[in-house]
């Protein structure tokens, strides 16, 4: 398995050990110390070759597609939720998304791009966010950037616009219009409560707490997304990227987007839209009207199903092997087919992967159902 993900792993750890040796008035935990004073990105900066890592446009930097525009099928790649410490404390997720990139860089064809889902980095710190920031330039296709809540309330998102831009932009590719949007968004619980940036930050990822607020997109970015969507065909294909669920699913683990409904009500007027998320570390399908809804899978690792509000189009992987700490993780593709809808592969580590198709959520779960896991939970 070693010998599998040995490409990006063997840059780094040999870089890393160079960097060690030049230093002979240091020790090894002289070093880390060092690293840490610097940041973990700063100390290995030109460690990766210059690929195709971009920084993303607000604005559209393609034409609009016209009214009848044809879609041409396509193949995107997703890595997502890769909670990174700095590596001082803890490579074990350094290691899994050395993987991820390594599952997408050996995709033949290569995907026209790859979509990273959110939470880069685990309590938004610099190190980490620039340490992720270096790891994704040996991604060979192009890169669009989505922000998670991991990522942002250390300094509302400072260090991420600055490495990554506006974390709520849209493209169009090959007939479908695509929106991302920074969908966890909270209201002001801190100012009040006279807390620190970090008991914000660890507030904010603590996840099953009622100390924060509901995620939101809120309302200039619906309005932003109002405009954006006025000037697209009805007819075209429109596929959103949300880091949350852009819907109701489990309030009590923020699983949820609490103006979910009125940003449904501005994707309710198109044929056909598919929304992309992360956050849930699990596979996840649901439909909503003409929406239709899948969760991704992360490289950190996976959360447990919750107890009530799972969408009834959902077939379950099995519960994580406790001992396995990649179990139920992995990397992902999603094909576009010509009529803007997406056809999911769950590329999970250690298992058979699962195919969810477009027809099985067009057809409301009546074709394609996808084949459930064959062996026990754990």
């Amino acid at each position: 398995m070693a010998a599998r993900h040995k490409s990006v792993e063997t840059k780094y750890y040999e870089m890393r050990d160079k960097l060690i040796t030049s230093l002979p008035r240091l020790d090894r935990r002289d070093f880390f110390k060092v690293m840490g004073a610097t940041g973990m990105a700063a100390a290995i900066k030109g460690l990766f070759p210059p690929h195709s890592f971009q920084l993303l446009e607000v604005a559209n930097a393609m034409p609009l597609p016209a009214k009848g525009d044809a879609v041409e099928k396509f193949t995107f790649a997703y890595i997502s939720d890769s909670h990174l410490y700095e590596e001082k404390l803890n490579d074990q997720f350094i290691r899994a998304i050395m993987r991820g990139i390594d599952d997408v860089n050996r995709l033949d064809p290569q995907p026209d791009f790859v979509l990273f889902g959110g939470d880069l980095a685990q309590l938004g710190q610099a190190a980490e966010l620039e340490i992720g920031a270096q790891l994704l330039k040996e991604v060979k296709a192009p890169i669009k950037m989505m922000v998670g809540e991991h990522d942002w309330y250390l300094d509302m998102g400072a260090k991420w616009k600055e490495l990554f831009g506006e974390p709520n932009y849209s493209f169009d590719h090959k007939g479908v219009h695509f929106v991302v949007l920074n969908s966890v968004v909270e209201k002001d619980f801190w100012t009040a409560r006279g807390l620190t940036p970090m008991e914000r930050m660890k507030t904010v990822a603590g996840l099953d707490n009622s100390a924060q607020s509901a995620f939101e997109v809120g309302e200039v970015q619906r309005m932003w997304m109002q405009q954006d969507l006025a000037k697209v065909d009805k007819s075209t294909p429109v596929i959103v990227f949300s880091h949350s669920p852009l819907y109701k699913y489990y309030r009590n683990w923020n699983f949820w987007t609490d103006d979910a409904d009125e940003v449904q009500a501005l994707l309710r007027p198109f044929e056909h839209v598919t929304v992309i998320h992360g956050h849930t570390h699990q596979v996840l399908t649901n439909r909503i009207d003409n929406m239709h809804f899948h969760g991704v899978l992360s490289t950190a690792w996976p959360w447990p199903y919750a107890p009530e509000g799972l969408p009834k189009y959902t077939v379950q992987m099995s519960r994580a092997n406790p001992f396995d700490p990649q179990d139920a993780c992995g990397t992902g593709q999603v094909t576009v087919n010509t009529d803007g809808l997406c056809d999911m592969v769950y590329n999970l580590w250690d298992r058979n992967p699962m195919h969810v198709r477009a027809s099985y959520l067009k057809s409301m779960g009546k074709k394609d159902k996808p084949e459930a896991p064959t062996f026990s939970s754990y």
